[in-house]
């Protein structure tokens, strides 16, 4: 069966209509603020407050935005220039043309899963950490709240130092009652911050806080510091989202089969 990204592409050749990128299409459709697009479950969810929020505990499964806002990017390092210039985003380059890793289903990574997809998300806690799962591509997240440091040297030539990682080391802590600070870093730098092709290097440092602001509204504010390819930290989005009050998410998948006829049917014009 073919996935809701091909079933829309070829509603869309059906009736004629002009083609718009998928990237520019979420783009535009993202209000600011991150407060999601119309059809998103975040804005069919008509719940209040729902009672303050209970201490120290994300627990359960949150509905945002289907893709954030960027915030200001400030003037990139000739490194970071180059590498942004290697980048062919979908809504410049055309699904035929585009190398985001989304086309090849290849793993959004992080910041991006912070940025792209991201109205479903789920956390669960146990003794020494935190999980955060995201409903796209069904892709946990550790955060480490036993104390430990973040790792030093990620992708060094030295012997031990820790391989990069599509999701990065993140590490947490609690700020208050209702604030959970994560840090992450490490990050893997084939992994694009949106679906515009900005870039990150693989010792960007990602700051994610998540204040609960009652029951049943979280709200997430992402930073960037990456000096190796931006002239200055600057903050990434604000995302909100409302409490799942089935606590279900949907099954989200990228399906390389369905993809690679996507991009047959709408990025080859013989096959239309």
């Amino acid at each position: 069966m073919l996935n809701r990204y091909l079933q829309g592409a070829l509603i869309v050749l059906a009736f004629g209509l002009a083609f718009t990128s998928r990237a520019t299409a979420q783009e535009q459709s993202a209000p600011p603020q991150g407060g999601g697009a119309a059809n998103t479950l975040y804005n069919r969810l008509n719940i209040g407050p729902g009672g303050p929020a209970p201490k120290k505990d994300l627990s359960g499964s949150w509905t945002g935005p289907l893709d954030a806002r960027l915030g200001d990017v400030p003037p990139m390092t000739p490194l970071g220039q180059q590498r942004y210039k290697a980048n062919k985003p979908e809504r410049d380059f055309h699904v035929a043309g585009s190398n985001d890793p989304f086309g090849t289903c290849d793993p959004f990574g992080f910041p991006r899963s912070d940025m792209n997809e991201v109205r479903g998300i789920a956390f669960a806690t146990m003794p020494d950490r935190i999980i955060i799962l995201n409903q796209y591509q069904r892709v946990w997240r550790e955060v480490w709240m036993d104390g430990r440091p973040l790792p030093k040297n990620v992708g060094g030539a030295e012997k031990g130092a820790p391989d990069p990682r599509y999701y990065g080391y993140s590490v947490g802590h609690w700020e208050n009652d209702n604030t959970l600070v994560v840090d992450t870093t490490g990050l893997d730098d084939n992994t694009w911050i949106n679906s515009s092709g900005y870039p990150h290097s693989t010792s960007a440092h990602v700051q994610e806080r998540f204040t609960r602001l009652d029951h049943n509204d979280l709200q997430l504010v992402v930073t960037l510091d990456d000096p190796a390819f931006y002239t200055k930290p600057f903050q990434l989005t604000t995302n909100n989202f409302k409490w799942i009050p089935n606590q279900q998410l949907e099954e989200q998948l990228c399906i390389p089969s369905s993809m690679l006829e996507y991009k047959k049917i709408v990025g080859d014009p013989a096959a239309k």
